[in-house]
């Protein structure tokens, strides 16, 4: 799955905004509060995989590897379980 992908998944999650995914990563420490500000601001001005894409080098590099450290590609890829 793409970043950007990973990011509108993150979006359309009911049980997490982006806003507190990027929070969760800042409180671990996968992310500086600059990256953090910046990562933030970034994915409010731009709703579309497609304007995220545009997000800088730097800023994408340390948000995939927050998202490789969290194991949170690995969460929104599985499929949800089944309720009996």
């Amino acid at each position: 799955m793409g970043l950007a992908r990973l990011l509108q998944a993150v979006a359309e999650s009911h049980e997490r905004s982006p806003v507190q995914t990027l929070d969760e990563m800042r409180s671990l420490h996968l992310l500086t509060p600059d990256q953090h500000a910046q990562i933030g601001a970034w994915i409010a001005e731009r709703k579309t995989p497609e304007a995220i894409l545009q997000m800088p080098p730097h800023l994408w590099r340390a948000f995939a590897m927050a998202s490789m450290l969290m194991g949170f590609d690995a969460d929104v890829t599985q499929p949800p379980l089944m309720e009996l």
